[in-house]
């Protein structure tokens, strides 16, 4: 690619790392749903090697992200656009992390299949935050980003519904207070990692306003 091309913004590079911290955010996300079979009534270390290893590499692409961005005059997408999308890529995978966590101490004898659905749920946020993020490369696709945008609303707004039945559970339920702070934590936490999907849809939304 010639230097002109670069000046004006035609370099894919960016694109490129883009795409791979949502595919980073996605594995993450993958890696917790693959692994929590594994963890109930055995919770061990295991877990939070693979998903901090996870994290590194994707903070891995944001900072060189960052580097590009100092090294780039003229990008393809405007630079806060950029920088805002590379940050709420990097907090799914962060967030993900703290659930790892909060997994490995868990009380003895929880049965962690209770946050199935919200692991399945965080991971089909990601997948789709990934699609639209793939969606950005060509700009005439406005309206399929809107449209991808709203699925992810949806699997935002099935979240919330399914977090207000697993609290009325527990509050309803005969756990000790202990075990009450564990779950609402961990549910919480769940929570977050699909509200950090939706933060990283709507800076993709944002864009796609701009250039429809």
């Amino acid at each position: 690619m010639s230097a002109l091309q670069k000046l004006f913004g035609r370099d894919t590079r960016f694109f490129d790392l883009l795409e791979s911290g949502a595919a980073a955010a996605k594995q993450s996300a993958s890696t917790l749903a693959a692994l929590l079979p594994d963890l109930t009534g055995n919770p061990g270390s295991d877990v939070i090697s693979e998903l901090a290893q996870a994290r590194r590499k994707h903070k891995r692409i944001t900072q060189q992200t960052t580097e590009e961005l100092c090294k780039n005059f003229v990008t393809p997408l405007e630079r806060e656009d950029i920088e805002a999308l590379s940050t709420a890529l990097y907090k799914i995978s962060k967030n993900v992390e703290k659930i790892g966590e909060r997994l490995v101490i868990s009380p003895k004898g929880s049965d962690l299949n209770v946050v199935l659905r919200q692991v399945t749920m965080l991971e089909r946020a990601a997948e789709v935050v990934v699609g639209m993020v793939d969606q950005l490369r060509a700009k005439s696709h406005g309206e399929q980003i809107r449209d991808t945008y709203e699925k992810l609303q949806s699997i935002e707004g099935d979240a919330d519904k399914l977090m207000t039945e697993l609290l009325r559970q527990l509050y309803h339920g005969d756990c000790d207070a202990r075990a009450v702070v564990f779950w609402k934590d961990l549910y919480e936490l769940l929570e977050k990692g699909i509200d950090r999907c939706r933060d990283a849809g709507y800076v993709v939304f944002h864009v796609a306003l701009k250039y429809s």
